[in-house]
């Protein structure tokens, strides 16, 4: 199963993007060999409209074009569920033996996503009732990634 980050917002070089590409690359060294493959970042520019919804739907737009209609798509919204490291690494391990090909988290922008995007997620997911910027949302998700393949493959990275 592919995974992939589709993101609003560009992350310019320098420590953050450092730390995404860093779990990134361990989660798909580590899935390989789970069959989960990939871990991209597709990142689409921030909408210019005049008005938040409007932003939040041409941003939407964007999202949903770096993803297929077959994706399996993961909301990250502060008003989304919470859940441990245990079962969000599970639910992926679900979907992909469910035969899933394609997992996608979408993270919105300043202005969050719309609520048709929300409405199309087979999960929403909240890494936290604070809001925060996407670059920490991105690195936050890359660990997580991570370390769902080392729960997955029975690795000490995670202790409970």
């Amino acid at each position: 199963m592919r995974i992939a980050i589709a993101a609003i917002g560009r992350m310019k070089a320098g420590p953050e993007r450092e730390l995404v590409s860093r779990y990134l690359d361990r989660a798909a060294a580590g899935g390989r060999a789970l069959g989960l493959t990939g871990f991209d970042v597709l990142e689409s520019p921030e909408s210019r409209a005049s008005t938040a919804p409007a932003r939040k739907a041409d941003e939407a737009r964007l999202l949903a074009n770096a993803l297929s209609d077959a994706t399996v798509v993961v909301a990250l919204d502060e008003r989304g569920r919470s859940i441990g490291s245990e079962a969000f690494a599970h639910k992926i391990g679900t979907w992909r033996d469910d035969g899933a090909r394609m997992l996608g988290f979408v993270i919105g922008g300043a202005d969050g996503l719309s609520p048709d995007l929300v409405g199309r997620a087979d999960l929403v997911l909240g890494l936290s009732a604070l809001t925060w910027p996407h670059q920490i949302v991105r690195i936050l998700l890359a660990e997580q990634l991570y370390r769902t393949t080392t729960i997955l493959s029975g690795h000490p990275y995670h202790r409970e």
